[in-house]
């Protein structure tokens, strides 16, 4: 086990993924970097059976960090936990190459399987804040996770899953602009969109019907503008 490999990948990382660091010394000063460290030294121990060892390493990382990683985890290069205060992954939970993981994120199991139970996240994932993955599924590589969402089955690679349950509101094949790769904010709602989808099937019935009194059109086309301001037009499709 390479310590100073590891620091020096956890410096880097660190400095290129979060634009509010100035100077490579304040990199010490983060939750994630101890946390991480302290994950590979415990997982050391937890390959060579010192269980105890493990999660007393583990358990002390979590009191000074408020991030909690169980040593049985498999976590690959370049992972991010950006402030990380709340951050929960379980014993069997498998994560890949430079993914990003922002605060209060868990990847937990559902509390009814046994053996593998918690999530494999894919590589260049980026699951949002307040998110959670539970369950003993696959995130698929390059997938983004919605902030607060809840993700209770499968994901396939290059999806943005948002919502309560987690949807996919953008599928397989749709490639994000690298300078998408960490925005939360600018995702799709499936919610306004099936909305506007049943406001245009509404107004062709209405047409067929022969319309409705022009003063009660113009009332809801104020609400339709206030409920969506984008085209419905757009989701018609």
């Amino acid at each position: 086990m390479n310590i100073f490999k590891y620091i020096k990948e956890e410096i880097n990382v660190i400095r290129e993924r979060d634009p509010a660091i100035k100077k490579t010394m304040e990199v010490f000063l983060y939750p994630s970097f101890h946390a991480i460290l302290r994950y590979r030294l415990a997982h050391w121990f937890f390959l060579h059976k010192r269980y105890f060892i493990a999660r007393w390493i583990s358990q002390r990382a979590v009191r000074k960090t408020g991030i909690e990683i169980h040593p049985g985890a498999q976590i690959g290069k370049g992972l991010f936990i950006d402030h990380g205060h709340g951050v929960v992954i379980g014993e069997t939970a498998i994560v890949g190459d430079d993914v990003t993981i922002y605060q209060g994120v868990t990847l937990g199991g559902t509390g009814k399987e046994h053996g593998k139970r918690h999530p494999t996240i894919g590589n260049n994932v980026m699951i949002s804040a307040g998110a959670k993955v539970l369950g003993s599924f696959t995130v698929g590589d390059d997938a983004k996770i919605g902030a607060g969402s809840v993700v209770l089955r499968e994901v396939p690679p290059n999806a943005t899953v948002v919502g309560i349950p987690g949807r996919v509101v953008r599928g397989e094949g749709i490639v994000h602009h690298p300078q998408d790769s960490l925005d939360q904010v600018h995702l799709p709602d499936p919610v306004r969109q099936e909305i506007c989808k049943l406001i245009i099937r509404i107004e062709n019935v209405e047409k067929k019907c022969g319309g409705l009194d022009p003063e009660l059109l113009e009332a809801l086309e104020d609400q339709r503008c206030q409920l969506c301001p984008d085209n419905p037009k757009l989701y018609q499709n």
